[in-house]
């Protein structure tokens, strides 16, 4: 039964240390409850404002790559073509036309 009564008084003791906490900290907050809903919806919106102009600025640093990787990619297939037909016309001058 002992370890009851100190089973029991450990959480009075938590509810008592709880509550005291919670009316310390609300009687020592420096700003009431509304003002803090206010500070957070203001920080939330801020916060918001600057995911959606980093969103912006990645989409449009995409956008800016995928052009270029795109002109490379055109320059790299027509450079290729080129030497693909050099080639080609070498091969035939090698061996000769083919009937």
């Amino acid at each position: 039964m002992s370890e009851r009564d100190e089973f029991g008084a450990f959480m009075i003791g938590f509810v008592v240390g709880a509550l005291t906490g919670a009316v310390v900290s609300l009687l020592f907050a420096p700003q009431s409850g509304e003002e803090t809903r206010v500070l957070i919806k203001e920080r939330a919106i801020e916060l918001g404002d600057r995911v959606s102009e980093e969103i912006q600025k990645v989409g449009s640093e995409v956008e800016t790559r995928s052009v270029e990787y795109r002109q490379k990619a055109e320059e790299l297939a027509s450079k290729a073509r080129t030497a693909v037909e050099e080639a080609a016309k070498k091969g035939q001058e090698v061996i000769g036309p083919c009937d």
